[in-house]
């Protein structure tokens, strides 16, 4: 089904691959007639390299700096990084950004902070050229995917599904940081990544959809980190066979397994697809030079995949649905077991056992929605499985949301929401609600079965603080569709007697030209910014001191910490442009203990910055302080106290910037990790001033101790790869921490305390 090569391989004319072993120039000669192959010049042969170097300004392939060619952010993320940019001197949009409120979150609390924050937005659009698009009309990507796209283009995004790959478009998704650089003229800065092809062959079953071939996917490559931060590049003779739609859907899932971009070969389908949404001169044909060299492949034979679901709590947690029809309690035991360790609280009944009725798996709740579900044709394969069928009076309930206005206008016009309707099914609008917990949330106890992008702890919405724990499993469309069709028990697609149709997709522009407004090249400085009494300047911080007194504040073992699990998402957005409102949930659903332990610290370090006596607000520090001095001379005045957290392995996930920023606004210096499961959340600790410190051994310290680094600025300063730390108790036990390579900016950032401060400045 899916094979990964243990070493790196030559791809010939897009078709044939040779491992890259002791033969393998013999094999390469014979079958191109080339006397000598250099690995380094195969490897210029890939898509990405190219697309790469048309945009890397630096004077060499080794240490890229990219700008892009477009922007786009959501309502989640665009305050705080119109407020960054505004702050560090923003005049004018560079280039074209567009601004969705997809994530428009309700905001149960906060009365009036929703709609003044798209607002600011708005006017921001006006003054600084920007696009803006109203809420409802698009979830952030099917906007991109429509109307922002182009061969050979890159576009920086700052949530973590930006990708557009299957439109010839390489994308990245990151934390609002690296867009502010991008508005300031500066560059995305990174070591020239690795590339993995990923070799496509066959056709898939009837019944078998995008999230099928994701999740196969997914689950063979994430646990071991095979394209960990690197470029995933789509070739093979199986692509012709998928459509447009069931590329984009394979492709926005990559996030999943944390690789950095993906980048596809374009072809005729993709060229149609430009065509229908008028932007013929869009198309590029993109594919491998005729020897092209990849780090690694992963081989799909797409005829042998199965409809998949992935149990809580990753999408790498995947089976097949027969296999686990088959085995229901064997696998619901272990779901079970191991979510005690995902949950991490004791005071939490998690039970999946008691799913199973008559012998088969009933499931409560089913969602087909977002950046990856609301497709047209995912939506319309959904509406041929329920033609005349209805979904039943319990509690199974299914709701549908077509990622974007004009895909909903095609679907009323070809009489597919019609359909659904009569099912018992709900039409929603466009939102990613149900992709981050703010909409659909399921009842305490229940299991949801969703297309969507993630079904981590919580995602959907439920919050283990307060008792309460639903489940999210990850399925596609035309299988969740042949759920309902049986009211609630688990069907595979494949086990469903139905003829899809194959309806055309008409896209219709009047939607978009009629609401979106559209301010690219024509700012408007005089424009004045709406500020709702909701957004919030970001605080003053401060300079990195000679030397660093941290005090460890939590300690997380689990194997991967998500972003989701920094700081969550669903009902804290109402305080998104709040940075300290927003920073009172910061791990709220790990470690509640977080934020009081973090702002008691922080309180040490206030009174140092204004000149108050620190031993009065923190007594402890005194004995801290003389045990320090014992071995090292100490200017207590001018040493910075901050807290840190440790955690195995951090960052999975979302681009959320708040995972980084919500810790620093409380006063967090650090964090400390065997290992960055993203590039993106180690470059939010960076851009907002803290040091992403790695320690792969077992941790020395415990929860509470104070460590003591000497000299961490002149280490930063003079790009150290490790420096001496000391636990403080009742004497000093030294120990090693790495802080690995930082750019000549990154080195600046954290010197000057942040990203506004180096811009200020």
């Amino acid at each position: 089904m899916i094979k990964l090569y243990d070493n790196g391989v030559y791809l010939i004319d897009g078709t044939e691959i040779i491992e890259d072993t002791h033969d393998a120039n013999l094999k390469i000669t014979k079958k191109t007639g080339l006397e000598k192959i250099h690995r380094d010049l195969a490897k210029k042969g890939t898509m990405a390299y190219n697309i790469l170097k048309n945009h890397n300004t630096a004077d060499n392939m080794d240490n890229l700096k990219i700008k892009f060619d477009k922007l786009i952010s959501h309502d989640i993320t665009y305050v705080g990084i119109l407020q960054t940019a505004r702050a560090s001197g923003l005049e004018k949009f560079p280039i074209p950004y567009v601004l969705t409120n997809c994530h428009n979150s309700l905001c149960a609390v906060g009365g009036t902070i929703n709609e003044d924050d798209h607002m600011f937005g708005l006017s921001c659009a006006k003054k600084y050229g920007g696009i803006y698009v109203p809420t409802h009309q698009a979830v952030i990507h099917q906007y991109a995917r429509e109307m922002m796209t182009e061969g050979g283009q890159m576009i920086l995004g700052s949530d973590s599904h930006t990708r557009y790959g299957a439109l010839g478009t390489m994308a990245m998704g990151e934390g609002g940081p690296e867009l502010v650089k991008q508005l300031l003229e500066r560059t995305y800065d990174i070591p020239m990544p690795k590339v993995v092809g990923v070799y496509l062959t066959g056709t898939p079953r009837k019944g078998v959809g995008p999230q099928d071939i994701a999740l196969a996917i997914i689950k063979a490559v994430f646990k071991n980190g095979y394209v960990n931060n690197k470029i995933m590049e789509f070739v093979g003779d199986g692509i012709k066979n998928l459509s447009m739609d069931y590329r984009i859907g394979i492709d926005v899932m990559t996030t999943e397994t944390t690789c950095l971009s993906s980048i596809w070969v374009t072809d005729d389908a993709v060229k149609e697809y430009y065509e229908i949404h008028n932007r013929t001169e869009s198309y590029k044909e993109i594919k491998p030079d005729k020897l092209a060299y990849y780090d690694g492949m992963v081989y799909v034979d797409l005829s042998l995949i199965k409809p998949m679901i992935a149990m809580p709590f990753h999408p790498s947690n995947a089976y097949t649905i027969d296999e686990l029809n088959a085995n229901l309690y064997d696998i619901l035991d272990d779901v079970e077991k191991n979510a005690l360790i995902s949950l991490d609280n004791n005071n939490i009944e998690y039970s999946f056992k008691d799913k199973i009725r008559n012998g088969r798996l009933y499931v409560e709740q089913g969602t087909i929605a977002g950046c990856a579900g609301g497709s047209f044709e995912n939506i319309c394969y959904a509406a041929d499985i329920l033609d005349n069928k209805f979904i039943g009076t319990d509690e199974f309930n299914l709701s549908i949301y077509p990622a974007s206005q004009p895909i909903f206008m095609e679907l009323v016009k070809n009489g597919a929401i019609a359909k659904l309707t009569a099912t018992g099914a709900t039409i929603r609008t466009a939102f990613c609600g149900p992709c981050f917990g703010a909409g659909d949330t399921p009842a305490n106890n229940e299991l949801s079965i969703r297309h969507t992008t993630r079904n981590f702890p919580n995602r959907e919405g439920s919050k283990i603080t307060n008792g309460q724990i639903a489940s999210v499993a990850l399925m596609d469309a035309r299988s969740i569709a042949a759920t309902a069709a049986n009211k609630g028990y688990l069907t595979s697609a494949e086990n469903i007697d139905v003829n899809f149709g194959k309806p055309k997709y008409f896209y219709d522009s009047r939607i978009y030209d009629n609401r979106v407004f559209d301010g690219w090249g024509k700012a408007e400085p005089a424009t004045e910014i709406k500020r709702g009494p909701g957004i919030v300047d970001w605080p003053k911080m401060s300079e990195l001191t000679k030397d660093l007194i941290l005090k460890v504040v939590s300690v997380i073992h689990d194997p991967v910490t998500t972003t989701d699990e920094l700081i969550p998402s669903g009902e804290t957005s109402s305080y998104r442009s709040n940075p300290l409102g927003l920073a009172e949930f910061t791990l709220s659903r790990k470690d509640p203990s977080y934020v009081a332990k973090a702002k008691a610290v922080q309180k040490a370090e206030k009174a140092r910055i204004t000149g108050e006596d620190i031993i009065r607000v923190a007594p402890e520090l005194e004995a801290i302080y003389k045990t320090i001095e014992k071995s090292f001379e100490l200017d207590r005045n001018n040493t910075q106290i901050g807290s840190t957290i440790y955690a195995v392995k951090p960052g999975d996930g979302s681009a959320r910037e708040q995972a980084a920023s919500c810790q620093k606004v409380l006063g967090g210096f650090a964090n400390i990790a065997k290992e960055y499961a993203t590039k993106r959340y180690r470059s939010n600790l960076i851009n907002w001033g803290m040091i992403p410190f790695i320690y792969d051994k077992e941790i020395p310290f415990d929860n509470g101790d104070y460590i003591f680094i000497k000299d961490i600025k002149e280490a930063i300063k003079n790009n150290l790869s490790e420096v001496k730390a000391y636990i403080v108790n009742k004497d000093m036990k030294c120990f090693t921490l790495s802080i690995g390579e930082l750019t000549d900016d990154e080195k600046q950032i954290i010197l000057k305390g942040c990203l506004i401060n180096y811009y200020r400045q």
